[in-house]
C-alpha cells in the first residue's frame, strides 16, 4: 500500500510539473491541430465518404507520435538531472521503480487527457454516418498503447543524458525504427530477397505492423503483448541507467 502511495504522489507531481506551465497546453494545442489537419485535409476524410477513421485519422498516429511523444518525455530525467534534482529524488524514502512508474505513468496520462481531446472527430464522423465505434474505441486502445511504448523509449533515453535535445533525437531515431521495421518500402524491398522468415522478423519488430490490427477492429493479445513488452523492456533499461547514477 505504501508503494502505491509513493506511486501516486509522483505521478501527481509530475502532472502538476505538466501543467504548471504553458508547455502542456501547447503541447495539447499543437497535437490537436496537427491531428485535424491530417485527418480533414491530408487525410482526405470528407473526400473518402466513408463513416471511417482507420485512413483518415489513425493512419496518422504512428507518425505523429514520433515528433511529440519524444518531446513530452525528454524532460522526465533529463530535466531532473540538469537542475540537481535527481540525486534529492533518489534519497528520499521511494525505491528507483516507484519513481520510475510515477513518472511514466504521469507521462502516459498527460498523452491520454491529449488523446481523448480529440473526441470532436469521433463525434463528426457519428453525425455524417454510422461508423462501427466497437473498431473505433479499439483503435484508441491501440494508439493509447502505442504512445506508451513511445514514451517508455523517451524515458529510457531521458535518463541517459541530461541534455533534453540528445534525449529528444536519440528516441525520435529509435522509434522511427521501430515505425519503418513495417513501413510498407522496406518490407516491399525485403520480400524482393525472397526471405520469408526475415521480413517475417523485421515485420515483428514494428509498431505499426501491431497497430494496424487494431485500426481494424481486433484486439490481438500478441498486439496487447508487442506495446507492454516494449514498455517493460524500456523501463527495465531506466532502472539500470539510473541505478548506475546512484550508484556512481
Amino acid at each position: 500500500m505504501n508503494s502505491i502511495s509513493n506511486i501516486r504522489a509522483i505521478t501527481k507531481r509530475e502532472l502538476g510539473g505538466y501543467f504548471s506551465s504553458p508547455v502542456a497546453y501547447v503541447f495539447i494545442v499543437i497535437f490537436l491541430l496537427l491531428t485535424g489537419f491530417f485527418t480533414f485535409m491530408a487525410g482526405g476524410f470528407f473526400e473518402r465518404g466513408q463513416a471511417s477513421l482507420e485512413n483518415s485519422f489513425f493512419v496518422w498516429h504512428p507518425w505523429l507520435y514520433l515528433f511529440l511523444v519524444p518531446a513530452a518525455g525528454m524532460r522526465l530525467w533529463a530535466e531532473e538531472r540538469r537542475v540537481g534534482t535527481l540525486e534529492l529524488l533518489l534519497t528520499l524514502p521511494i525505491t528507483t521503480w516507484q519513481a520510475i512508474a510515477g513518472k511514466f505513468l504521469a507521462s502516459w496520462l498527460f498523452l491520454l487527457l491529449a488523446l481523448v481531446l480529440t473526441f470532436p472527430v469521433v463525434i463528426t464522423v457519428n453525425f455524417l454516418g454510422s461508423p462501427d465505434n466497437g473498431v473505433i474505441f479499439a483503435a484508441y486502445v491501440g494508439s493509447f498503447l502505442m504512445a506508451g511504448a513511445y514514451l517508455a523509449i523517451a524515458c529510457m533515453t531521458s535518463a541517459m543524458t541530461r541534455n533534453q535535445v540528445v534525449s529528444f533525437i536519440v528516441s525520435f531515431v529509435i522509434c522511427l525504427l521501430l515505425v519503418l521495421c513495417g513501413f510498407p518500402p522496406v518490407t516491399n524491398l525485403l520480400t524482393r530477397w525472397d526471405i520469408p522468415w526475415l521480413v517475417n522478423t523485421v515485420a515483428a519488430f514494428s509498431v505499426i505492423t501491431h497497430f494496424e490490427y487494431f485500426t481494424k477492429g481486433v484486439v490481438d493479445s500478441r498486439d496487447v503483448i508487442f506495446f507492454l513488452s516494449v514498455i517493460g523492456f524500456s523501463l527495465f533499461t531506466t532502472g539500470v541507467i539510473i541505478r548506475s547514477h546512484r550508484a556512481g
